[in-house]
């Protein structure tokens, strides 16, 4: 590998780490073509990817930004899966683990939180960015309508009392 293609991998490292919601290092050693294509098609389906590293450019493009903590996690073989949804690469990297023997967590970061293996299963187990995005909606139209109802229930037992007299009056 020369210098301008280690430069661009370094480059390329560099966005990832600073775009990605959370990244997850692996360990993939014996995994076939076809586990490994299985996995990223998993990725894929949740808008995340994997990428195998090498750990010297993984180090020099974490030197300097919020994950660098993450750099002593860079030894042997390793891929990381990342993704935008901090949740979303966690989730598909765990249940793959869950399947294959072969396939191991070493850990992750996310922004300036490190996690090990275990942190990262508790990663996966939150709720997704659009299932807290649905739950925070579904709240604020929740008390959206119970502000709606509290101002119009004076107007409701006026109308309703206005009634009531204009019923006895005509009887």
């Amino acid at each position: 590998m020369d210098r301008t293609t280690k430069e661009a991998a370094v480059e390329e490292l560099s966005e990832i780490f600073e775009g990605a919601g959370s990244v997850v290092l692996t360990r993939y050693s014996g995994l076939t073509v076809a586990e490994m294509t299985k996995l990223r098609s998993d990725l894929r389906e949740v808008g995340g990817k994997l990428k195998v590293v090498r750990n010297r450019l993984a180090k020099i493009a974490l030197k300097d930004k919020k994950g660098e903590a993450a750099s002593d996690m860079f030894e042997g073989p390793v891929a990381i899966a990342y993704s935008e949804d901090f949740t979303a690469a966690p989730k598909v990297v765990v249940e793959y683990a869950k399947s294959n023997d072969k396939f191991d967590l070493v850990g992750g970061f996310m922004e300036e939180e490190i996690f090990d293996a275990n942190g990262v299963v508790e990663l996966s187990k939150l709720p997704s960015r659009e299932e807290l995005i649905g739950a925070i909606a579904g709240r604020l139209l929740g008390q959206a309508g119970e502000i709606v109802s509290r101002i119009t229930a004076p107007g409701n037992t006026l109308a309703a009392q206005i009634e009531t007299i204009q019923e006895k009056a005509e009887a």
